[in-house]
């Protein structure tokens, strides 16, 4: 039951993230940058804390008494993802919801997953999954053979943009559904965006005390009932302070750049609307790593939870795309090939979820033979 709530809760994050970038689209007559910051402002600023606020007691005092080099590591992986983010606002741009995100969460997904195992080979911590692990059990291979399915499904759905383009530019696809189709510019942000993004996975793992310390004060008053799922939403405040930083400084110099910083007052655009859109966007967009956190102290695994929320993400988004159209016009060939790279995504979202539950099933063998 445990990896099945873990799967669920990861299914409803990647939803939230796949999902997120729906509502700017109904933002109208602002510039990128506009909407992209103050959505911002709710995803890394208000509601953050917000949540914290709401399931973990006095969590001030526990950012407060947690080590200075420690919040400092945190931070600055926050600021490589914030790198990461602003990327893949454009990567999405450029290639639309499916392929953007297909590409960028992919190469987020197998980073993400991989670097901590190989991290914690070097220098082990108690239940932390090393890459040595993954090697030597059969749970731990079926795990890896789930990441190596997720990069064919990204070769695959890569395949399928590049024929793409190739027929927008033959002018055999839809323009007007792919006005801001660009490729080449998108593909190199995406690669960026993708390895970028993987630091908020290290961000989580460098502020594991904080986690740590919530987790112990929960199990306190709470004693035998599993982990704290919310105990990962202390270490978020300090990991998105510096995605906002990063962000903030981008999205000002593009508003002095473009001269549009009267968009956040221009009467002549549906302001209320574009607010309330903005920060529907960005609030979605939160809940993303609220329930990544739930999936995570259920799963207990950083590989796998990383590689089950990034693929959940990947589908999702590829969903979105054929519900708005991106691939509409578009060769049988190129349609087919997207959906044969979302079924293998999906396929090696089921092979980490088999290499969960064996072992689970495993713990669960040396916990009754104690």
């Amino acid at each position: 039951m445990q990896v099945i709530f873990g799967i669920i809760f990861h299914f409803i994050g990647g939803f939230a993230s796949g999902s997120f970038y729906i509502p700017y689209k109904k933002v109208k007559g602002w510039a990128w940058e506009s909407f992209w910051i103050v959505g911002g402002i709710f995803s890394w600023l208000i509601v953050p804390p917000l949540a914290a606020w709401l399931t973990i007691p006095n969590f001030i005092d526990i950012i407060r008494a947690t080590n200075g080099q420690i919040l400092l590591l945190t931070y600055f992986f926050g600021l490589l993802w914030g790198i990461g983010g602003l990327t893949y606002g454009l990567g999405v741009r450029y290639l639309g919801v499916s392929l953007g995100s297909t590409i960028i969460l992919g190469l987020c997904a197998v980073f993400g997953s991989l670097i901590p195992s190989v991290y914690y080979n070097f220098f082990p911590q108690v239940g932390k999954d090393t890459f040595t692990m993954l090697l030597h059990s059969h749970w731990g291979q079926l795990v890896l053979l789930g990441i190596s399915l997720t990069v064919v499904g990204i070769i695959i759905c890569g395949k399928a943009g590049t024929m793409k383009e190739k027929e927008l530019a033959a002018g055999k696809a839809d323009v007007e559904d792919n006005k801001d189709y660009r490729f080449g510019l998108g593909i190199t942000v995406a690669i960026i965006s993708g390895v970028l993004s993987a630091c908020f996975n290290f961000g989580i793992e460098s502020g594991k005390t904080m986690a740590d310390t919530a987790n112990a004060i929960w199990a306190a008053a709470h004693p035998h009932q599993g982990n704290f799922l919310f105990r990962n939403n202390v270490v978020y405040i300090v990991i998105l302070w510096g995605g906002l930083t990063t962000n903030f400084i981008w999205c000002m110099i593009l508003n002095a750049r473009n001269k549009t910083f009267g968009d956040y007052t221009d009467k002549k655009t549906p302001l209320l609307k574009n607010y309330l859109f903005s920060a529907l966007a960005g609030t979605t967009w939160f809940l993303q790593f609220f329930f990544y956190g739930m999936g995570e102290s259920r799963l207990g695994n950083g590989a796998s939870s990383w590689i089950l929320h990034m693929a959940f993400i990947i589908l999702i988004a590829n969903v979105w795309g054929l519900v708005l159209k991106e691939w509409k016009g578009v060769s049988k060939k190129a349609y087919a090939t997207v959906i044969v790279g979302i079924a293998v995504i999906i396929l090696s979202v089921m092979v980490v979820g088999m290499g969960n539950n064996i072992k689970d099933q495993a713990a669960k063998k040396i916990e009754i033979n104690k």
